[in-house]
């Protein structure tokens, strides 16, 4: 399978769990320590990685918004995410849903897990 080659290329002797997501793949793996996952095209090609981060090393901003926003609220999981072409964007996941940001802190979009 081209998707599972070209993991084995950017990861070799990385164990992997695979999903399916939509037409995507999704590698899950743990890498010096970190969980991590990689999502890949049906033509082998990574579009975005996600290492989970504990939720007090988000940006301040970040932080600020969601206390702001979320005042009662806690931080389940946080992660930050990788595009192909280099862009980052950090989640958190608040009540069931995955709040997505830029480094400098700027509101991207919530989205159902």
């Amino acid at each position: 399978m081209v998707v599972k080659d070209a993991f084995a290329k950017d990861y070799p002797n990385v164990k992997a769990t695979w999903d399916k997501e939509g037409d995507k793949y999704e590698a899950s793996f743990k890498m010096n320590e970190n969980t991590m996952s990689v999502l890949y095209n049906e033509k082998g090609l990574a579009e975005e990685t996600e290492m989970d981060i504990k939720a007090e090393m988000l940006p301040t901003t970040v932080k600020t918004y969601i206390a702001n926003n979320f005042k009662s609220e806690k931080i389940k999981e946080a992660a930050k995410i990788t595009k192909a072409d280099g862009t980052v964007i950090f989640e958190a996941e608040i009540n069931g849903k995955d709040h997505l940001f830029t480094p400098e802190g700027k509101f991207i979009k919530s989205v159902e897990e």
